[in-house]
């Protein structure tokens, strides 16, 4: 299934395809403080629709995962990066247009102990 997906804004916009079974809670220092539900997905499955100098860009710790925001709405987006030894899109399942996120379930990572 094809989902679109945006900040609050729409400044930035993408589309994502592949089957959403299930989001990640992830307690690490960052996730935790977005409160992002999170959907692992392979770049090719992953399609932004706006330039990439609209987007705002954060990274941390080891400098591998690359957060990205709206610097007008600032709403966390996506990350990509390296993640498990492949690259890797997580999309914030919480910027998904009509998706019931209540339905899904919700698997706990323990982003905190990496």
């Amino acid at each position: 299934m094809k989902y679109q997906g945006s900040c609050h804004c729409r400044q930035v916009a993408f589309e994502v395809e592949g089957e959403l079974t299930q989001v990640i809670a992830c307690n690490c220092s960052i996730c935790s403080k977005k409160g992002a539900l999170q959907w692992g997905v392979s770049p090719a499955a992953f399609r932004l629709l706006t330039p990439a100098e609209d987007m705002a860009t954060y990274t941390f710790g080891s400098q591998t995962i690359q957060h990205r925001f709206c610097p007008r709405c600032g709403v966390h987006a996506f990350a990509e990066g390296i993640l498990a030894g492949r690259p890797m899109v997580m999309v914030n399942a919480r910027c998904l247009e009509e998706v019931e996120l209540a339905a899904l379930p919700v698997r706990q990572f323990d982003g905190r102990s990496l």
